[in-house]
């Protein structure tokens, strides 16, 4: 049986100014219900994201700000960076962890700048909401083998094909200079690279 991650529920204090935060982020408003003066429910989705985060009035009894360690994925931490920091979100500086498996809770164990080999699942930022609901995001590039099913690799927008498009391009251009030559079938390897990279197989070269 399958069990996808549909919704994950934000304490929030202020319905409204959450409802404002991640809009103006851009994420996308599915709902506002508020059948009464004491439940209300707003939905919200990252772009590109199958899961919903959902806050309101009377939907958890969690505190405000309470929920931490949230994370998102991003083909490119460094527009990330840029893009919330250009939308208000006030994100930490991009880090890697000292680890180099995963990121330690709180920061004492946060090193300066993407992780130096830009090794998928690497390097991370942070932001919150004005509650202080904690936000990560972590760059992924490559996906681990069987972390997707490789009989649905497909994309959640556009944008997420046009990123993996652009790694296809400039792994392309490696292997025609490998071959030394034009590869006319280059749209053949561009969707075999996609494919592959989509369901964590190994790589076309």
């Amino acid at each position: 049986m399958d069990m996808k991650l549909e919704v994950v529920v934000l304490p929030v204090s202020d319905v409204d100014r959450a409802k404002g935060f991640y809009t103006r982020l851009g994420w996308r408003l599915d709902a506002d219900i508020a059948p009464d003066e004491n439940f209300r429910v707003v939905q919200v989705t990252p772009p590109g994201s199958p899961a919903s985060v959902i806050f309101g009035t009377s939907v958890t009894s969690q505190t405000p700000g309470s929920a931490q360690g949230l994370q998102l994925i991003v083909d490119d931490i460094n527009a990330a960076y840029d893009e919330l920091k250009r939308l208000g979100a006030e994100p930490s500086e991009v880090f890697h962890d000292v680890g180099g498996v995963f990121h330690h809770a709180g920061t004492d164990a946060r090193a300066p700048g993407p992780d130096p080999q830009r090794t998928s699942y690497g390097s991370f930022l942070s932001f919150g909401d004005p509650d202080g609901n904690g936000w990560l995001l972590q760059e992924v590039t490559t996906r681990l083998p069987g972390r997707v099913d490789p009989e649905n690799t497909t994309f959640a927008s556009a944008e997420d094909l046009a990123s993996a498009l652009r790694r296809a391009a400039a792994a392309h251009g490696e292997h025609e200079a490998r071959i030394g030559a034009e590869d006319p079938n280059w749209p053949d390897w561009y969707a075999e690279y996609v494919v592959r990279e989509r369901a964590g197989t190994e790589l076309p070269s």
